[in-house]
């Protein structure tokens, strides 16, 4: 089993930034892909970001131009930079992972247990 910890989450004021971490751990074959999503309160998880095994990356339109993802050439850990907050970006931010744990075994898909961001006003 892989295991996601995220961390770099806090409270920030409007314009600020912040700097997310998710490390991957345990039985680790290999790294497909790695992403973030967030859920707000009364909302759906929704896509953040995601970079693939060959680099290519993706971003929700409400965060393109102001956050990035990155990584390695191990793809672990990534990193979410959020620049330029705005209060709407609040939400517990959760990393997922798409690894095979064991060489041979179909890849599965690992979540974090999810950072806290909150951004002010």
């Amino acid at each position: 089993q892989a295991r996601l910890l995220e961390s770099g989450g806090g409270l920030v004021q409007a314009g600020g930034s912040l700097r997310l971490s998710c490390a991957a751990s345990g039985s680790i074959f290999s790294i497909n892909a790695m992403g973030w999503y967030r859920q707000a309160p009364g909302k759906q998880r929704e896509l953040v970001a995601t970079i693939t095994s060959g680099g290519s990356t993706n971003y929700a339109d409400s965060v393109q131009g102001r956050f990035t993802i990155s990584t390695n050439n191990a793809k672990n850990p990534v990193y979410l930079q959020m620049n330029s907050l705005k209060p709407e970006d609040t939400a517990v931010y959760y990393c997922n992972g798409d690894i095979s744990p064991t060489r041979g075994t179909p890849s599965n898909r690992y979540w974090g247990q999810g950072t806290q961001v909150t951004v002010s006003s």
